[in-house]
């Protein structure tokens, strides 16, 4: 048995002081506000609970930087493509599980206690499968297991190069599946995840554009118990092909012709029309925002402030992987409605911290989105902790929900993180940080050579 003791912690009810908890087997097994710390304690000033990070594409961590030189035509998310697709045909199993091991140490560092690993580089270079079909999935298992943190497996079925079923291009080749192989695939990810602690699997079909409606329906069916994610709406030019094909918007689709409820998180959506929104909102399924990706693209402005009026769930992910924040990817979704509407707090409640209400939606629509129960400070429920530095400047004048803003728009910085009980961080730094650097520096150097 476990005792921390919190000056100020983040409970399900609110705020409150003198927080002792007590944690067995990676779970709260007590919570007591107003409490006297006893000796044997390790103490902290803040705490709140770890969040979700609802979607990643860990190997682009390795990419990160790579795409920010402007070429002889317009850039936009699909001159940003064809750099990853070069970036892909350089990466072994090796290479993989070394990027995705150290992505997630900076995952936990940030705050982060899991992921959601959209994972659609399954083959060889050549589109040929491993003699194990699962071999990279499982090198995202292992590279969980070294780092600690929570993982959401989300094997991605991919098959088709645009709408209409058209042929994808060799660059593709890496990814792609039919629906035999992908029912293989999926047993082979439940097999690599069997052995984390409290590993889950559900499916991601990658988008209308790669997989049809049939497919859809197909790949969700084969998870009838787990979280399904989508890419949807991200691009302009992905609505217009949608629309062109099927007479409808790639949202509308997926509500009118799939059917999407709790189980479903459509990753981006970020065009949307007022009439989606609401619909959207209504159906339960968790809008997936990666705000600092979406920017870095230049993808568009979801709906946020509509889209949460309407009592829409969302969470946050780190997708690209160009910069890994919990703070960053919560700012940026009130900062982007900011410059849309020039004002600001545009998301918070009367009277009532930003911060606060993009934590709470996103803690909540993070778990939803991944599967994972009941999250938080309650007995019972996993000890996913994260701690902020006590004497940082930005604390100083904080309280309640202000130590949320202090975070996320003033940069205190995070000081420890639990994940299932277990602490992975300290002082800021994932245990094992410089092994991970050093085999991620190295898997780097040798594509450079």
């Amino acid at each position: 048995m476990t005792g921390l003791y919190f000056e100020r912690a983040l409970l399900p009810e609110g705020w409150a002081q003198n927080v002792r908890v007590t944690l067995a087997d990676g779970r709260f097994a007590s919570v007591e506000a107003g409490a006297v710390a006893v000796p044997g304690d390790e103490r902290h000033a803040i705490a709140f609970p770890g969040l979700a990070n609802l979607h990643s594409h860990a190997f682009q961590r390795g990419m990160a930087g790579l795409a920010e030189t402007a070429g002889p035509n317009d850039d936009d998310f699909w001159s940003w493509r064809e750099t990853m697709y070069r970036f892909v045909l350089t990466l072994d199993p090796d290479r993989i599980e070394a990027i995705a091991a150290y992505a997630f140490a900076e995952m936990l560092e940030a705050g982060f206690t899991t992921v959601g690993e959209f994972h659609y580089l399954h083959h060889q270079p050549d589109g040929t499968p491993y003699a194990n079909r699962a071999e990279l999935a499982e090198r995202i298992a292992a590279a969980s297991a070294t780092s600690g943190i929570g993982l959401t497996l989300l094997p991605v079925f991919y098959a088709h190069g645009n709408f209409g079923n058209a042929p994808p291009s060799a660059r593709q080749a890496r990814f792609l599946n039919d629906i035999d192989g992908f029912g293989t695939l999926l047993d082979g990810c439940r097999k690599a995840v069997s052995g984390l602690d409290g590993g889950v699997v559900g499916v991601a079909p990658h988008s209308l554009r790669a997989a049809s409606a049939d497919e859809v329906k197909a790949v969700a069916a084969m998870a009838p118990n787990g979280p399904v994610h989508i890419h949807a709406a991200e691009q302009v030019k992905e609505v217009e092909d949608c629309e062109a094909a099927t007479g409808l918007r790639p949202a509308d689709f997926l509500l009118e012709k799939i059917g999407i409820d709790t189980r479903w998180c459509l990753i981006h959506a970020t065009h949307l029309t007022a009439g989606e929104t609401r619909r959207l909102a209504a159906s339960g399924a968790v809008a997936g925002l990666c705000p600092v990706t979406e920017s870095n693209l230049g993808d568009g402005i979801f709906p946020s402030a509509d889209y949460l009026r309407a009592g829409g769930r969302f969470g946050i992910g780190t997708d690209s992987n160009i910069l890994i924040s919990a703070a960053d990817e919560l700012k940026s979704i009130e900062y982007i409605q900011r410059l849309k509407y020039r004002a600001r707090n545009v998301l918070a409640p009367k009277g009532g911290s930003t911060g606060r209400r993009i934590f709470d939606g996103a803690l909540a629509g993070g778990a939803q989105a991944l599967g994972l129960g009941p999250v938080g400070f309650a007995v019972g429920a996993k000890a996913d902790i994260v701690t902020l530095q006590a004497g940082h400047p930005s604390v100083a004048l904080a309280k309640g929900d202000g130590l949320l803003d202090a975070w996320i728009f003033a940069g205190a910085p995070i000081d420890s993180v639990w994940r299932h009980g277990v602490k992975l961080v300290t002082g800021g730094v994932h245990y094992d940080r410089a092994a991970l650097h050093h085999r991620y520096d190295r898997a780097l150097k040798a594509l450079q050579d």
